[in-house]
């Protein structure tokens, strides 16, 4: 297994690691699914602000041209064995640890982050990747189910691709995004036509790369890049299944969309995710996992932590040693493993933080750490911040802000805690924090949220790639990772053979003595303890 490198990363030109050479983005962008006369659009780098790539555009009629042809792909990629299937997702598992340093890379210089946040994003995919791989067969193959009638029906449960299926990923995760759902969706049997986010879009075109190199047939993963109000009608009306992860606003009209076309969607969306502090928590390592929960990602993270509930008891002591750790956080731009906190991605993301953390204050909230931009580190940088005194009328209370920003509440006991973490429309994940685990997860399971992770932020139930990961509420539809994130993407079908005798009555009895005779068999039945 590769190693992440520790060495100081050097760099060329306007502060690009010298992975990102001209050529290298000229054969990322080609993979394109565009025409060769397309319009062009070009990135700018968070860090710098400077010009970074140049994609071609696709039109409604690149997209349909892309199905057309994932369509064909697919038909032979569903006929191929799920343990061929297998071994491209295990080449392909090797290539992203062994080629980590060229994503990182990308992530940093079209993300903004910093390389360790980069790098769970590796850790991730790694994870997914050999999971489905070694999985899928389980969740796949034909499985015997119980028939109608016992030793006269054969019933058997088959799985089928649902065929080409849409994948719609964000900016904030470009790795993770763009491949954890898709992995999921080919191991399946299912051809990909996917939209990054353009801002994101080399990391998400690096990663189908490696595929096609690990051996996955050509056509069986598109990409198309293209904002939504141009291409997004075309990504719906050919997909058989819709994967989305992004706003609310636009997953709702998503999931209408959908609807009209009776085909299923998968929808991860906002968050606005609360931590419950304990009385009887550790306050430092609470104070640690804080931080953790905040921050990653410059908070641009849909698991991040924004609002915060501390027992009263505690919480001077916690509030002290969150600060203090906080305010010791590196802010920077490195390609290497030295800074804390990277950029923001977008000049948009920056207002909106910019504009929430302003509305607060003139509304009365109290800075105890962060609460402004630094434009003297590069554009987008935001220094983590953390307020208190927020109220209901301030936009951050309620709102997802999606930066480094979080807000300290207190609590009288747990059922006020409890209360004031499911006051959101949202539902996405939540963290619990106390020396006792056995209380910690009694107060979990409490919290409206898809996961819950007791002391710990996000990455204990996004890790437990078993298990399903997904929003309730505004936060969404569906769920990721585990048996639920393979089967979505298949159509069950039953196959039930009856042999012998059936539910009607053979020749020569009467329907009265068959029915008669059939209500005894199942008093039978249940006192023998049949299910």
């Amino acid at each position: 297994m590769a190693t992440a490198s520790t060495a100081p990363r050097t760099t060329r030109g306007p502060g690009l690691p010298v992975t990102v050479t001209p050529s290298f983005l000229q054969h990322l962008t080609s993979r394109v699914s565009a025409a060769p006369n397309a319009a062009r659009v070009t990135t700018t780098a968070p860090y710098t602000g400077v010009p970074l790539a140049d994609f071609p555009v696709s039109t409604p009629e690149d997209v349909e041209a892309a199905f057309a042809r994932a369509r064909t792909a697919q038909k032979a990629w569903a006929a191929t064995p799920i343990a061929e299937r297998k071994k491209v997702l295990l080449r392909y598992h090797d290539l992203v640890l062994a080629r980590q340093d060229q994503a990182l890379d990308l992530m940093q210089v079209e993300n903004g982050k910093t390389r360790r946040d980069a790098f769970l994003e590796v850790v991730d995919i790694g994870i997914v990747s050999r999971y489905y791989a070694r999985n899928a067969a389980k969740y796949l193959n034909p499985k015997r189910r119980r028939g109608a009638i016992p030793l006269l029906t054969h019933t058997t449960e088959l799985r089928h691709p649902k065929g080409v299926v849409t994948v719609i990923s964000p900016w904030n995760y470009p790795l993770s995004m763009a491949a954890s759902d898709t992995i999921a969706a080919l191991m399946a049997g299912n051809a990909v036509v996917q939209k990054p986010d353009t801002q994101t879009a080399l990391t998400a075109l690096w990663s189908m790369d490696l595929m096609y190199e690990a051996g996955l047939p050509e056509g069986v993963w598109q990409m198309v890049i293209g904002r939504g109000s141009s291409i997004g009608g075309a990504l719906m009306d050919n997909a058989d299944y819709m994967m989305f992860t992004g706003s609310t606003a636009t997953g709702r009209q998503i999931a209408a969309d959908a609807g009209r076309r009776l085909i299923g969607a998968s929808l991860e969306l906002g968050g606005k995710n609360p931590m419950i502090v304990l009385e009887d928590a550790d306050v430092e390592k609470a104070a640690d996992g804080a931080v953790a929960a905040c921050f990653p990602s410059a908070g641009q993270l849909c698991v991040s932590v924004e609002r915060l509930y501390v027992a009263e008891s505690i919480r001077d002591a916690f509030v002290a040693a969150f600060v203090a750790r906080t305010k010791k956080l590196e802010i920077g731009a490195a390609y290497d493993y030295s800074v804390d906190v990277g950029s923001l991605t977008t000049p948009a993301q920056l207002k909106t933080v910019t504009e929430h953390v302003d509305d607060a204050v003139a509304k009365g909230a109290t800075v105890l750490a962060g609460g402004k931009a630094r434009p003297d580190l590069g554009p987008l940088f935001y220094e983590p911040t953390i307020l208190t005194d927020v109220t209901p009328d301030m936009t951050l209370h309620s709102h997802e802000t999606f930066g480094p920003v979080v807000s300290v509440y207190t609590y009288r006991d747990v059922d006020d805690a409890v209360t004031q973490a499911n006051a959101t429309a949202y539902g996405l994940n939540a963290s619990v924090w106390s020396r006792n685990g056995a209380r910690g997860r009694a107060v979990a399971a409490r919290v409206h949220a898809g996961t819950v992770n007791v002391n710990e932020a996000f990455a204990a139930a996004w890790g437990s790639i078993d298990a399903p990961m997904g929003g309730m509420g505004d936060s969404g539809l569906g769920r990721r990772h585990g048996a639920d994130g393979i089967l979505k993407y298949t159509e069950p079908q039953t196959v039930a053979h009856q042999r012998v005798q059936g539910f009607y009555p053979p020749s020569g009895i009467s329907p009265e003595t068959w029915a008669s005779l059939l209500t005894n068999a199942l008093k039978v039945m249940k006192a023998a303890g049949f299910r």
